[in-house]
C-alpha cells in the first residue's frame, strides 16, 4: 500500500509541477519556470531516497534476523 502512495505522490508532485512550468513559461517567466522544475525534481528525489533508504533497512534487519536464527540452531 504504501508504494501505490509513493507513486501516487510523486505523480501529483510532477502534475502540479508541469502546469507550474506551463503557466511560467506562457507569461514569459522561463527562469523561473526552470528554477520550479528543478526545485521540484529535487523535492523528488529526496523522497525516492528517503523511501529506498527505509528500504535498504528492511532488508538489513531481514538478513540480521537470519542471522540470529541460523546462530541459535546450530
Amino acid at each position: 500500500m504504501n508504494e501505490v502512495h509513493l507513486l501516487f505522490q510523486v505523480a501529483a508532485i510532477g502534475i502540479v509541477l508541469a502546469m507550474i512550468h506551463t503557466i511560467l513559461k506562457q507569461m514569459g517567466k522561463e527562469d523561473i519556470a526552470h528554477w520550479v522544475t528543478l526545485i521540484g525534481f529535487i523535492i523528488i528525489l529526496v523522497i525516492v531516497i528517503d523511501h529506498l533508504s527505509r528500504l535498504f533497512q528492511q532488508i538489513k534487519s531481514v538478513f540480521l534476523l537470519q542471522m540470529i536464527i541460523r546462530g541459535l540452531f546450530m
